[in-house]
């Protein structure tokens, strides 16, 4: 397995906090002007990427504020320099040539720093509520199979004519297409089996969701053996990060936000209504107590900079290249993460190709 750089990312507050909606130190907010101060000084921090989930309704209590993720996605990029722009789609909500369309336009205002994340939906409500139906699991992957087909083809430049079940799409062409590279990238969410087979065909990147380090090992090894028709699969990781000084400040921190978070019981009660009980994420979220979304601190980044920055280290050698972190309060533990974290984590890191490292992998 090749060891890619390292890369260290955050998700934008697009429904307000991760870990509890009700903490005095984190007022709930999921404004415009607070995602973009937060992603403009997560880019001078040095972070190198933001995952901006996109929901049209917020999933947990749908009187509650939800930033849309294009438009954000498309004033991020004309604000920023350096850092890349995931922007979240459910395919159900854009049809491919609009989506596609779209794409091509945040990525040539970025300069080549675009990239979608393909997620097949959880959320009842958002696609019931608006007619179009929720599907039952495997056929919404169905759905984004095709779906993805026809935006991969638009975003290469391709003159493309597809029939398919969902899909006519006639001598259809996009200009510009990017000035910067082949398309945008494509990250894929989901841990089923339809979601793997899924990446290992059409993405560029895989996103899993925040669990140990012999699970997640298991996972890559499984999807990266898969064959493929272009380059080598790349690995991302969803976590929830407290780090402090000493392991037992670190519990403490970690206590208080969960303490916090079970005030949140009847938000979590909706959502788990309105999730379908097939999807992975909901599964393996249960399986512990836990704070943060997708996984949150079940990766096990809580504790000493020393015991988190040898866990990331880990992680990266089993193949984790982007690690896309969730904080609270988000924007004091996002300083302190790059301040005391990052540093830890490069001064022992072999460089990328390093043979020792690459031993370690198996």
């Amino acid at each position: 397995m090749t060891i890619r750089p390292l890369r260290f990312g955050i998700w934008a507050l697009v429904h307000g906090s991760r870990a509890a909606y009700q903490d005095p130190e984190e007022p709930y907010d999921a404004s415009w002007e607070r995602n973009r101060d937060l992603v403009i000084a997560a880019e001078r921090l040095g972070y190198d990427s933001t995952l901006i989930a996109q929901h049209t309704i917020n999933p947990h209590q749908e009187d509650l504020d939800q930033l849309e993720a294009w438009s954000a996605a498309a004033a991020l990029a004309a604000l920023t320099s350096r850092i890349e722009i995931i922007a979240a789609i459910k395919p159900y909500l854009y049809h491919p040539v609009v989506l596609a369309k779209l794409a091509l336009g945040i990525e040539n205002i970025s300069r080549g720093r675009f990239a979608i994340n393909l997620v097949n939906a959880w959320n009842r409500p958002e696609l019931d509520k608006a007619g179009i139906g929720f599907a039952e699991h495997d056929a919404r992957y169905a759905y984004g199979r095709e779906w993805i087909t026809v935006v991969s083809r638009l975003m290469q430049g391709e003159r493309l004519t597809y029939k398919g079940e969902h899909f006519d799409v006639r001598d259809y062409l996009l200009r510009p297409g990017s000035l910067y590279r082949p398309r945008p990238l494509i990250y894929v969410g989901g841990e089923s089996e339809p979601a793997r087979a899924l990446v290992a065909d059409h993405g560029d990147v895989w996103f899993i969701n925040g669990q140990p380090l012999d699970d997640v090992a298991g996972l890559i090894a499984d999807v990266a053996a898969r064959p493929r028709a272009t380059a080598p699969l790349r690995f991302g990781l969803s976590a929830f990060v407290i780090a402090r000084q000493t392991r037992a400040e670190a519990e403490v921190a970690y206590q208080r936000l969960l303490d916090l978070s079970r005030l949140d019981a009847p938000i979590k009660a909706i959502q788990k209504q309105n999730t379908d009980p097939k999807v992975v994420m909901m599964q393996t979220m249960q399986k512990s107590a836990r704070v943060g979304s997708n996984g949150g601190t079940a990766a096990g980044l809580v504790g000493s900079y020393e015991e988190v920055a040898a866990r990331i280290r880990g992680f990266h050698a089993a193949g984790i290249e982007l690690f896309m972190l969730q904080f609270q309060p988000f924007e004091a533990e996002m300083e302190r993460f790059a301040k005391e974290i990052i540093p830890r984590v490069r001064a022992k890191l072999p460089a990328a190709g390093d043979p020792a490292q690459l031993a370690g992998s198996r």
